[in-house]
């Protein structure tokens, strides 16, 4: 009681509620416009929030980061253009439901299935922190080397089909993590005696230019496009009612979008297909999904809105991001000396719980925001393109720009861009590049201050929290080789 009381006296300032607002109405703003979404929104921001208190810049981050998905319902429902990647598959349901007149059902159920999946995680991770106080003390530098890891062995092997491309862009952030000075003797890495690298490679500066920047310069060069949305008659608060008769569904899909928020790399896609089979496989009506599934409908809003509460586990008690947008917050926390890992849940327990609890508010704002001005979004979403991309440049530009006042930081950054933009026209993940750069320096960090103790390889794993990683190391990769085989087995059969 005592922690939520202090928890609740961190959250009771001015300009917490405003960060609150800022975040839960920007987000929503922003996810409804399509070919922006939440990473380029954060990325831009990220710099103004260093200047911030840290739970009024997270307060911001974790708003935009929440509600976009709630915003990017809307076009994905009325114009079958998801505002964010992840509520494609909100296309195959709603966009149907739209077709034959029940766009207004379609919202309402789309808003009140996002915010049980958002409270349910929640609640949940209130639940669990105690928990996570007592295991947190378990993980020294070799744990957390591990985890770090078993991180991005998970976000590699998360990109089906491009394993050994998403393998060679994460070594490559990695790689771009140790140019500069070498922390422990100072000596130079990579640097080719340019002394413009000796500070390194800013992970901000790469952020922005690989998501902002590129995202700029994609919308940019493609046609312009200009969408039209009916406006919605009706209040949109029946959702609920139709949501109760379907709480099975919710229920489990909000579940699945905890579990796979918690496992780094797997995140929203993952969460959504799984939660959209489950409801698919156990519907009584199975043939409805793809044609306007209700159901359907619920199980992909409720399972991408339970994973950002979700997400932020590993980061706070492990003080590792799962994916590239927790990677942009750990950057808040480092920059206020705020240390996330275990001594964050042993010493402040009631920043943590003040986080949770700002995002239970923050999807309570969002769905009063949505259900009295879902209309005034129609106009955000009929926004051309390319001015979206001369805004989007400019900003990214600007906040580059305010980081270290370098013209240096913005070539950089415009270099960035251009990677950026191939990669997306090569259809490569950016996410693998980030995460290396982030966790490749928690790797490299734990790993020396582990050495100092370690006489033998095996001196690794002779503690019970790191053999346990190092068998879901060793499990995971053997998987991954077990399903390439039988793949490959069931492509000879058919041959």
């Amino acid at each position: 009681m005592d922690i939520l009381i202090s928890a609740l006296d961190i959250l009771a300032r001015w300009d917490v509620a405003a960060a609150l607002l800022v975040g839960s109405v920007g987000g929503v703003v922003i996810g409804a416009i399509p070919g922006v979404g939440a990473a380029v929104a954060i990325a831009i921001l990220l710099p103004a929030t260093f200047s911030l208190d840290p739970i009024v810049g997270l307060t911001v981050l974790l708003g935009i980061y929440g509600s976009s998905m709630f915003g990017g319902a809307v076009p994905a429902i009325l114009i079958n253009t998801p505002g964010t990647a992840v509520n494609a598959l909100t296309t195959y349901e709603g966009t149907p439901m739209t077709r034959r007149g029940e766009a207004h059902r379609a919202l309402a159920l789309a808003y009140s299935a996002s915010f049980c999946g958002g409270v349910f995680s929640v609640v949940c991770l209130m639940l669990f922190a105690p928990g996570l106080a007592k295991i947190a003390p378990l993980f020294g530098s070799r744990e957390i080397f591990l985890a770090a890891l078993l991180g991005i062995i998970l976000v590699v092997l998360a990109h089906r089909g491009k394993v050994l491309a998403a393998g060679m862009l994460a070594g490559f952030g990695i790689w771009l993590n140790t140019i500069g000075l070498e922390p422990i003797q100072y000596t130079q890495r990579y640097t080719f005696g340019q002394s413009w690298l000796s500070g390194g490679i800013d992970l901000i500066v790469a952020v922005l230019g690989l998501f902002a920047l590129s995202q700029a310069f994609v919308l940019l060069i493609q046609r312009d496009k200009t969408s039209h949305a009916e406006p919605i008659t009706g209040g949109l608060l029946s959702g609920f009612k139709e949501l109760a008769r379907h709480k099975r569904v919710a229920g489990a899909s909000s579940a699945i979008g905890v579990l796979m928020g918690v496992i780094p790399g797997v995140g929203e896609f993952t969460s959504q297909f799984l939660s959209y089979t489950y409801a698919q496989k156990t519907s009584k009506t199975p043939e409805q999904f793809g044609n306007g599934s209700p159901e359907g409908l619920i199980a992909s809003e409720a399972a991408n809105n339970a994973v950002p509460a979700a997400a932020m586990i590993p980061l706070l008690s492990l003080g590792i991001p799962g994916e590239a947008l927790t990677a942009m917050m750990l950057s808040v926390f480092y920059v206020h000396n705020v240390i996330p890992g275990p001594s964050l849940f042993q010493n402040q327990l009631d920043f943590v719980v003040a986080l949770y609890l700002a995002l239970l508010i923050l999807n309570c704002m969002v769905i009063i925001f949505l259900i009295f001005s879902t209309n005034i979004l129609l106009k955000v979403i009929e926004t051309p393109t390319r001015f979206i991309g001369i805004i989007v440049l400019t900003l990214g530009f600007v906040g580059v720009y305010s980081l270290r006042n370098s013209a240096i930081d913005c070539a950089i950054a415009a270099a960035f861009g251009v990677l950026g933009l191939i990669l997306k026209r090569l259809d490569l993940p950016i996410v693998p590049i980030i995460l290396g750069m982030v966790l490749g320096n928690i790797m490299e960090a734990k790993l020396r201050t582990s050495m100092m103790r370690v006489k033998s390889p095996l001196d690794f794993i002779d503690r019970p929290v790191s053999f346990i990683l190092f068998l879901i190391i060793l499990i995971v990769i053997c998987s991954h080789f077990r399903a390439l085989w039988k793949s490959r087995n069931r492509r000879s059969e058919n041959a």
